[in-house]
C-alpha cells in the first residue's frame, strides 16, 4: 500500500486500555492482550490500566510476560498500590528509551484517592530522530478531567521546554469529542483521527457495542498522519473493554516541508488493516 507523503520517518504507535488484562469474556489473558499488540506491529505502545507484579507465590509477572512477548522494554507508573499488587500506566517499546518524567496529574478530591491518575513522559529514538511520548489515563469525573487535561497542555508536560517537537500525547482520557476536557487537548494538538482512512473519527468503547469515543492519539505540528483508527479484529473484541487505537504517524524533517509531497512506503502493515 503506498501513500503520497512528507520526507520523515514512519511510526505506528498504539494506545490501549487493557482493562487489567480482564476480557469481556471475563477471562483474564495478558498473553490474548500481547497477541493483538503484535498483529499491530507497532513501535510504541502506550498501555492503561495494567496490572503488575504477583499476588501469590508461584504467579508470573503478568505485565513482564507481555513486554517479553512483545520484545520490548516496559517503562511503568503505578496509580494504584494494593495487596503486593499495582495497576498503572506503561509505554512499551523495543527502541532505545528512557523516562523523562512521570508523576500525578491534579485532583481536586481533598481525601486520599483510591487511584492516583497519573502521566508518563517516556523519550523514544528512531533512526536518529527522538520523539517525546506522554501516556495519560484520565478522571472519570468531568471537572477533574478537566483540570488533568489542562496540566497536560501546561508546562509540566507538553508545554514543558524539554517537550521539543516531535511529541505524542496518548491514552484513555475517558473524554468524548464534545467535551471541554478533549476541546482543552484538541486545541492545542492535532487528533489524529481526525485523518484518518474512514471519513468519521470511529469510537474505541465499549468492545461489545462501540459508541464512545474515549481513546485518543494527539500529535504535534511536526508530524503527518497518514492513517489513524481503532482496531476491531474478532480476538480484540474480546481481549479487552477497549478497542486498541493505531496511528500511523510521519515525523517531518522539516514542518514547512509539508508541501513537498513525495510518494514513500509505510513500515509494514499489520494484517488486520486499520
Amino acid at each position: 500500500m503506498k501513500h503520497t507523503e512528507s520526507p520523515g520517518h514512519a511510526l505506528r504507535i498504539l494506545t490501549y486500555n487493557v482493562h487489567r488484562w480482564l476480557g469481556t469474556d471475563r477471562q483474564i489473558s495478558p498473553t490474548r492482550i500481547a497477541e493483538v499488540i503484535a498483529s499491530c506491529r507497532p513501535d510504541i505502545v502506550a498501555l492503561q490500566e495494567v496490572r503488575v507484579g504477583r499476588v501469590r507465590t508461584g504467579e508470573v509477572d503478568q505485565a513482564a510476560t507481555v513486554a517479553s512477548a512483545l520484545g520490548m522494554d516496559m517503562h511503568f507508573q503505578p496509580t494504584i498500590r494494593i495487596l503486593g499488587e499495582q495497576y498503572g500506566i506503561a509505554v512499551l517499546t523495543r527502541h532505545s528509551s528512557r523516562v523523562v518524567k512521570s508523576g500525578r496529574l491534579p485532583t481536586q478530591s481533598t481525601r486520599p484517592s483510591f487511584e492516583k491518575r497519573s502521566a508518563l513522559w517516556v523519550a523514544v529514538e528512531i533512526d536518529g530522530q527522538t520523539i517525546q511520548v506522554v501516556n495519560a489515563h484520565l478522571s472519570l469525573r468531568s471537572g477533574e478531567r478537566r483540570t488533568q487535561a489542562a496540566a497536560l497542555v501546561g508546562r509540566d508536560w507538553i508545554g514543558h521546554p524539554d517537550c521539543a517537537e516531535p511529541a505524542v500525547l496518548l491514552g484513555d482520557f475517558n473524554a468524548p469529542p464534545l467535551s471541554r476536557s478533549y476541546r482543552l487537548i484538541a486545541d492545542t494538538l492535532q487528533d489524529a483521527q481526525l485523518s484518518n482512512s474512514f471519513g468519521e473519527p470511529q469510537p474505541t468503547f465499549h468492545t461489545r457495542a462501540p459508541v464512545l469515543r474515549l481513546d485518543h492519539v494527539f500529535v504535534t505540528k511536526s508530524i503527518e498522519v497518514l492513517d489513524a483508527g481503532p482496531v476491531r479484529t474478532p480476538l480484540a473484541r474480546v481481549a479487552s473493554d477497549h478497542f486498541p487505537l493505531l496511528a500511523k504517524l510521519r515525523v517531518r524533517k522539516h514542518p514547512q516541508a509539508s508541501g513537498r509531497a513525495r510518494e514513500g512506503e509505510l513500515l509494514g502493515e499489520p494484517t488486520n488493516s486499520l
